[in-house]
């Protein structure tokens, strides 16, 4: 039987949020997404609620907040920089990738959370940084990761417009023209590997709020709790 080890995980993230988290947030988005009725939730991490994964405590459940931002001066270890790239659905698969790929072996905790704040919109009215630090552990299992030298790796097969999305574009085009904020689902593999030959692999599936204003770069604006088709 294999051997289990913590890990990052997605797929229970957002359960448990509070009613007042998802109205603060949805008063904040645009039109177009509040057409969404499978997606809008995605802008609901700005309160004060719980997180949990399915495989690993949230950072945000246990984090004050002074521990979630990233110390200065600590590097971003194996985190990549944002890419240069001003199409949603491509930075979308990159941001996807980079979530789901760690270091223990050669990242701090501090260091995977400055290299993931790099990644995010400096708009503060958008950007939902409680919902990307919630996907990493809290210190005390980040250091028990760290001593089964957890990493790991990911590949991303797809990225989509969800359909809800599209149609709500498509019947109001203008709406989209104040944050630039758009939904993309991605979908990929993760591989996991730790020491003593442990390891496995697990499908995974995210919508990220992907902010691409004209002649910028894209950046990541916040992670979904549940993925839209």
């Amino acid at each position: 039987m294999m051997k289990r080890s913590p890990s990052l995980s997605l797929s229970s993230y957002g359960v448990g949020w509070s009613a007042n988290r998802r109205i603060a947030i949805i008063a904040i988005t645009l039109t177009v997404l509040l057409a969404l009725a499978a997606a809008v939730a995605f802008f609901t991490g700005r309160g004060n609620g719980s997180h949990s994964g399915a495989s690993s405590p949230s950072a945000a459940s246990s984090a004050s907040p002074s521990e979630q931002a990233p110390k200065a001066g600590t590097g971003t270890g194996s985190v990549p920089k944002p890419p240069q790239v001003a199409e949603p659905v491509a930075f979308a698969k990159a941001a996807a990738q980079m979530l789901w790929s760690y270091d223990t072996r050669d990242t701090t905790r501090d260091q995977q959370l400055a290299g993931m704040n790099a990644w995010m919109t400096k708009e503060s009215t958008y950007a939902d940084w409680t919902s990307v630090t919630a996907q990493v552990p809290d210190p005390t299992l980040w250091s028990r990761m760290a001593d089964n030298a957890q990493h790991a790796s990911a590949t991303v097969t797809e990225g989509h417009f969800p359909s809800a999305f599209k149609a709500a574009l498509a019947d109001d085009p203008s709406a989209i023209t104040k944050a630039y904020i758009y939904v993309v689902t991605v979908n990929g593999k993760q591989q996991l590997t730790w020491k003593n030959d442990g390891g496995g692999a697990e499908e995974r599936a995210v919508t990220l709020a992907v902010q691409c204003r004209p002649g910028h770069d894209c950046s990541l604006a916040a992670i979904a709790p549940s993925v839209t088709q």
